[in-house]
């Protein structure tokens, strides 16, 4: 590790511990040349997923449009931001432990349509609205007696 002092590459590490989230490694190194102590951190490199879109383009995965997806689904909704982000956070969390490298932008919108159900059933229908693009208000009647239909059960 090259000292951010001096730029020697020769120094030792000091202390070694885990982040508290354990997704990294912090060091206290100190320089063998100057004897200043610096930290770094350690993590482990995540290849991006990536969304294969209806029209064959491929993007990584944007966990900010799902959350600005979900905070228009839920506008006015009692629904905190807090609540939303931790949704898209287990998203991309099963997302990544379901697919490797890519996925289809459907699985996705499934997810997010299956959390919504969860949370929100006025959210769930405008979601839903938008991202099955009902042609006509049949479809969108459809959706809502599954919604009502899974209420009464």
């Amino acid at each position: 590790m090259k000292c951010p002092y001096c730029s020697f590459n020769e120094d030792r590490v000091i202390d070694s511990r885990l982040t508290s989230e354990g997704a990294s490694i912090r060091r206290r190194r100190e320089c063998n040349r100057c004897g200043r102590r610096f930290t770094t951190y350690e993590y482990v490199e995540k290849t991006p997923l990536m969304v294969i879109k209806k029209d064959g383009r491929r993007e990584p995965l944007n966990p900010q449009k799902i959350l600005d997806g979900l905070i228009k689904a839920c506008e006015k909704r009692p629904i905190s931001v807090e609540k939303l982000e931790n949704i898209v956070s287990d998203i991309e969390i099963q997302l990544q432990k379901k697919f490797e490298q890519e996925v289809d932008s459907y699985h996705v919108g499934e997810l997010v349509m299956e959390k919504l159900s969860v949370l929100d059933d006025v959210a769930y229908v405008r979601f839903a609205s938008v991202y099955r693009q009902f042609k006509d208000v049949n479809q969108f009647l459809r959706q809502l007696r599954e919604v009502l239909g899974k209420k009464i059960k």
